[in-house]
């Protein structure tokens, strides 16, 4: 999808509507409220006295902490990738 292509998305995240716009496709935009949706729930489900505020925040904290694990886990299997690589070059 272009940059001038945006896509005007109503989604619901944790009971409240919202209006998503963005380049990427509906569905991909439906995913990742989905997934916000569910990783809230589940905080919630630990922490039912949290207030919106807090439970957004965390919410955030939650979903950042596992996008970094999964950054330093992709950087790790390309630095092993290239070190094997490189040893099958020096073979």
């Amino acid at each position: 999808m272009s940059e001038q292509q945006k896509v005007r998305i109503n989604v619901e995240i944790y009971g409240q509507q919202y209006t998503i716009v963005g380049t990427e496709s509906s569905s991909h935009i439906r995913l990742v409220a989905s997934i916000v949706d569910d990783k809230m729930r589940e905080i919630s489900a630990k922490n039912p006295h949290l207030d919106i505020n807090k439970l957004a925040v965390l919410t955030a904290v939650n979903i950042v902490h596992d996008y970094l694990k999964l950054k330093e886990d992709y950087n790790r299997l390309l630095h092993d990738i290239k070190k094997e690589k490189d040893e099958r070059l020096n073979d």
